[in-house]
């Protein structure tokens, strides 16, 4: 039987505090400290999940919300939102936290995007999303039954990117960078696909006569036929020898990280003396097909007008003179 306690009465069986911080104590020889945090509320959750309790109902605050929709809902994202979500969603549990879900009103939201917009805007807007989603789920599960608080608040302008890749410019970049970056380069504009996309194709995925792409951001399916120069790109990467399966690697034959793709791109830009990024080479592909309803396809996007809105931005709307 376990000593009976001098202090913290409060806590539940085999939850402990030292320094500051929470843990759950096992019973077994011998004893393991499990870390719950230095939040109560975290602290209590995860002593109820490994209790095999349920969570105290009464605990409403946003980070148990917080905590349910990155164990139920996280897990349907993209990798990439994922990891963008959790570093937002860190943002927002340490303002939000400590609250009860029902206590946040828009007013804390419109101060938050106002006092985090002095750091980062488009950030800002995005955890105002996340907030919003979250707080339709808290709704939808029964936390509470108020409006959504972040309706109506209006976030940061966004201004899209506009710019435009000349053949030149891409050029340049091109005769400046190492092999495996060229490789890179033309997959990604041949094919329209973003870097991402591009890093994970593998020689698995040729057959059939096209490349098959599922897109990281959106799983949309695509399957690039490989003629014209894309079959000479492709016949040029997969002569070469290679410890990997995906078509994009290094000197070694092994695997480029996105950060190593950055790094060499960056370099051969700076040699060249161009400032477009990598990303831009994505619209170019869009842009230069001339057609829209060949654009959409390619780039996999869901409907025309944000086919249009993404390439006429770039280049300019092609008119005719008055005379």
């Amino acid at each position: 039987m376990g000593r009976r306690r001098t202090q913290r009465h409060d806590l539940p069986p085999r939850m402990h505090q030292k320094r500051g911080r929470y843990y759950y104590v096992t019973t077994g020889i011998p004893r393991k400290w499990i870390p719950l945090g230095a939040d109560l509320h975290d602290a209590r959750r995860k002593w109820a999940e490994l209790e095999g309790q349920e969570t105290d109902p009464s605990d409403k605050t946003f980070r148990i919300v917080a905590c349910r929709y990155e164990k139920e809902i996280f897990p349907s994202k993209s990798p990439r939102t994922q990891k963008d979500n959790t570093r937002q969603l860190r943002k927002l549990v340490a303002a939000f936290g400590h609250y009860p879900i029902d206590e946040i009103r828009p007013v804390d939201v419109a101060e938050y995007l106002q006092h985090r917009g002095r750091t980062g805007a488009i950030q800002a807007n995005r955890e105002k999303a996340l907030l919003s989603h979250i707080y339709n789920h808290a709704r939808a599960w029964g936390y509470t039954d108020a409006p959504n608080h972040c309706a109506g608040i209006r976030g940061h302008r966004e201004k899209g990117r506009d710019r435009y890749v000349s053949n030149a410019e891409y050029q340049a970049v091109w005769e400046a960078a190492d092999l495996p970056t060229r490789n890179a380069m033309d997959l990604a504009l041949l094919t329209g696909q973003r870097p991402a996309d591009v890093l994970k194709m593998t020689r698995a995925d040729i057959y059939d006569g096209a490349l098959h792409i599922r897109q990281n951001k959106t799983g949309k399916r695509l399957a690039v036929e490989i003629t014209g120069e894309l079959a000479q790109v492709i016949e040029r990467i997969t002569q070469q020898e290679t410890r990997s399966s995906q078509l994009i690697t290094d000197e070694k034959g092994e695997s480029l990280s996105q950060w190593s793709l950055r790094y060499r791109f960056d370099a051969a830009r700076k040699a060249a003396g161009v400032t477009f990024q990598f990303r831009d080479i994505r619209a170019k592909a869009g842009t230069d097909t001339g057609d829209l309803a060949h654009a959409q396809r390619l780039l996999g996007h869901k409907t025309r007008a944000m086919t249009e809105h993404y390439t006429r931005e770039r280049k300019g709307e092609r008119v005719r003179p008055l005379r």
